[in-house]
């Protein structure tokens, strides 16, 4: 008998991913005021820069350029944009609001009305095409305003004015969009809090507070958005957002393996077991008494905290770890915002980000067995150094094959009973770079002529993969 069993859902959710910072531009238009991704200078000493504990949160354009400030133009090309996204066939379209579009310095009372109609028009014209909207509310945009006049999350006032924010985005938008998440890979503040988290670390020890505090406040705030969802309609649906890097033990050393527990349980657990399960979990009392940690929790952020927890988990897969508990003199490899020791049994990307689909299966199944929620793949994708032939065509077979071995690994995944709801490409459309700063790092199915340097035509060219991605989602994953 034939075996007639699918590989995805009906219902799979297919699309690309995208953030407002990234590819909007227009960063001082319509009324939007300065985010901290604004001040943050490209090229491939960003990360040095914004780690730096003297950073200012200035623009300085006589050193730096800001590749972010005009991004690919969408703000002006997303009809356009939207249409190339319709004609792959996209169930979905994983994009950010910019918070300083809607609040321009995050703490007024009223929020800026051409903004929001900007996004009313952006989630019309999905709808228009079938598509559905998935909406991250603060995706490394917070108002500059915050971070330098309050110090960002690790000040409890940020909770009201993010309330705020999420209680005008979802009160306008509830009826166009169904599929929310909080904070973007809300993790990612263990290595750089300035993006997640608005501040820079001055002192490391003090800084390791800061992060945690700010991580509690952040935990509280996404609360009170699930409630407001909740409230408004009962069948939102409201996630948490994670990086996930599977990580294996260097070896079979029990110091290596235990050293890899403790990490992976920080890294890729300890923000959702908050968020899903709705409480801190017990093994955090031992690091916060190591590191001296004292949380400031007022009354009724835990109780908020466990009635409202994340209806799903999205998250960002691009490599795995390895770990090991004397790491320092180990060869590195470079990774998504952060490094780890090079796995020998692993190809890497142009980059160095290494390429590994099997961690996928696994992080499916690691994660579905632990929490029991569905799970959303939301960032996922091959950055590579894309080149335009003299036809303006682009072979990117490197890029389908990538996809290809990560979907067959998700569709394994399904069939040992993970509930997936969907996959979204990172960087469907080329954009810049967050790590880098770089239109060079290319994601997209769609080339974007734009050079690191802000040069080009901003003409939009379909590449191989862009046909592929479409047979993919015609035939829901099974031709690919």
């Amino acid at each position: 008998m034939e075996n007639s069993q699918k590989r995805f859902p009906e219902n799979f959710l297919w699309g690309g991913a995208t953030a407002a910072n990234q590819l909007e531009g227009a960063y001082n238009q319509g009324g939007k005021g300065l985010s901290i991704m604004d001040v943050v200078p490209g090229g491939k000493k960003r990360l040095g820069i914004i780690k730096d504990p003297d950073f200012d949160f200035k623009i300085h354009s006589d050193k730096y350029t800001y590749p972010n400030h005009d991004g690919i133009d969408f703000y002006h090309t997303y009809k356009e944009d939207i249409a190339l996204f319709a004609e792959m066939g996209f169930k979905c379209y994983r994009l950010s609001i910019a918070w300083s579009r809607i609040f321009p310095q995050g703490d007024e009372a009223e929020p800026n009305e051409e903004g929001l109609k900007f996004y009313d028009n952006v989630f019309d014209e999905c709808l228009k095409y079938g598509i559905e909207p998935v909406v991250t509310i603060s995706h490394y945009e917070m108002p500059l305003n915050l971070a330098v006049k309050y110090g960002g999350w690790k000040n409890r006032k940020l909770i009201e004015f993010f309330e705020k924010y999420a209680d005008t985005v979802l009160e306008r938008y509830y009826k166009k969009v169904k599929y929310w998440m909080t904070f973007n890979e809300i993790n990612s503040a263990f290595f750089i809090p300035l993006f997640s988290q608005g501040f820079v670390n001055k002192d490391p020890k003090a800084g390791k507070q800061d992060v945690y505090q700010g991580l509690h406040h952040q935990f509280t705030a996404s609360s009170l958005a699930v409630k407001k969802a909740h409230e408004l309609d009962k069948n939102l649906r409201v996630g948490c957002m994670i990086i996930y890097g599977t990580s294996y033990s260097y070896d079979c050393n029990p110091a290596n393996q235990w050293a890899n527990l403790e990490e992976s349980r920080m890294f890729n657990n300890f923000c959702a077991d908050v968020q899903v399960r709705g409480k801190y979990p017990s093994y955090i009392n031992k690091v916060f008494k190591r590191e001296n940690i004292k949380l400031d929790i007022k009354a009724g952020d835990l109780e908020l905290i466990r009635e409202y927890p994340a209806d799903y988990i999205g998250f960002s897969y691009y490599m795995s770890a390895v770990r090991a508990a004397d790491p320092e003199s180990m060869e590195k490899t470079n990774g998504n915002l952060l490094s780890a020791i090079k796995n020998p049994f692993l190809k890497a990307s142009d980059w160095g980000w290494e390429i590994d689909p099997t961690g996928l299966k696994i992080a499916l199944n690691e994660l579905y067995d632990r929490y029991q929620v569905p799970l959303f793949i939301v960032e996922n994708g091959l950055g590579a150094h894309d080149v335009l032939d003299d036809k303006n065509e682009i072979n990117d077979e490197y890029r389908i094959q990538y996809m290809r071995d990560h979907i067959d690994a998700m569709a394994e995944a399904v069939e040992s009973g993970v509930d997936l709801m969907g996959y979204t490409s990172w960087g469907c459309i080329d954009l810049v770079s967050a790590s880098t700063g770089e239109m060079s790092k290319r994601y997209g199915f769609i080339y974007v002529d734009i050079d690191d340097e802000g040069k080009g035509t901003k003409k939009r060219y379909p590449k191989k993969s862009f046909h592929w991605y479409k047979k993919v989602i015609e035939t829901n994953g099974e031709e690919v």
